[in-house]
């Protein structure tokens, strides 16, 4: 699979192809669907199959304070893509400029002239263009005059079951940041068909875990969604070698603490990881967060959290 970073990067030997344009964060399982299609499509017309993507999405330009925090980082998304079997993702950069263009400029520039497309594949909510003017019905047109084939994906209807009632109709990027903010990772995994990854920089904490018995890693610097407070069972890869975890998101209230934090403790590990990216796969929510009344009692409920993480990360 080709990472590639700009238009201008597109070359001639992958033209004539099958084209899907979006955002697909998190690369859930509705996005797999479509992907499926994507791949039936160039392979019908002999040619790579080809995601193009905004970095980063372009709300983060035009609206920053109202712009979704997204699900996955770039290289993850690409590494997603390409373990479906996607050829090349195209990660254009967003521009003011870009964002100017009408649906007819965006489509001659981006699936004519550059990409020299062959075949498409959208959802049927699909919008391009210059404030969203494009839909697919327009998008028909332009193929059609274009001889470009279009192929529409009909949305997924979730099945998963999470903690809590008022399940979504369809899977997407929204009902699995919805799910993680109610710390539903259960829920948010079974959309995404795998579970829920963050990364961040471990950094030096207040090193109160230690002097406990629970040593953590505090994560700086993540660049996705976090999910809500609570203590959760995860798993991470350090070394080649998988760890049960047990997280910690939020304050600290048993010792006067009100800053968020997440604490990773990596159940039989004993290494420095200080200023190491560490990725954790989140699995199943264990409580939620509160003041105990002592440090005895907080330890006492540290390992059960412990053993109860480490059962379920085994599984």
């Amino acid at each position: 699979m080709k990472l590639l970073r700009d238009l201008a990067d597109f070359p001639d030997s992958l033209w004539g192809g099958a084209i899907s344009i979006g955002n697909f964060d998190g690369v859930h399982v509705g996005h797999r669907q479509l992907i499926q299609r994507l791949l039936a499509a160039a392979h019908s017309v002999d040619g790579p199959s080809v995601v193009f993507t905004f970095e980063p999405h372009p709300a983060r330009l035009l609206r920053p304070r109202q712009a979704p925090p997204p699900l996955t980082w770039l290289e993850r998304k690409a590494e997603l893509l390409g373990e479906l079997g996607v050829d090349v993702v195209l990660a254009c950069p967003v521009t003011l400029e870009w964002l100017a263009l009408g649906a007819a400029d965006f489509f001659a520039r981006v699936i004519v002239s550059t990409m020299r497309a062959k075949a498409m594949v959208e959802g049927p909510n699909f919008h391009f263009g210059r404030g969203r003017e494009g839909d697919i019905q327009r998008l028909g047109q332009l193929c059609e005059a274009a001889e470009v084939r279009l192929d529409i994906v009909e949305p997924v209807r979730q099945q998963a079951t999470g903690e809590g009632g008022g399940l979504p109709d369809f899977i997407s990027s929204s009902s699995i940041r919805a799910a993680l903010d109610a710390g539903d990772v259960a829920a948010a995994a079974g959309w995404l068909g795998r579970p829920y990854r963050l990364r961040g920089i471990v950094a030096h904490g207040a090193g109160r875990g230690a002097t406990i018995g629970f040593p953590t890693a505090n994560l700086h610097d993540i660049d996705t969604l976090v999910p809500a407070h609570g203590v959760y069972a995860a798993r991470a890869e350090v070394a080649g070698r998988r760890w049960p975890v047990a997280v910690n998101i939020g304050p600290n209230p048993t010792f006067g603490e009100h800053a968020t934090k997440v604490e990773c403790h990596l159940i039989g590990f004993a290494q420095d990881l200080y200023g190491q990216t560490l990725e954790v796969d989140f699995l199943r929510r264990l409580r939620t967060i509160r003041a105990f009344g002592s440090v005895d009692e907080l330890q006492s409920q540290l390992r059960e959290d412990v053993l109860l993480a480490r059962d379920i990360a085994a599984c």
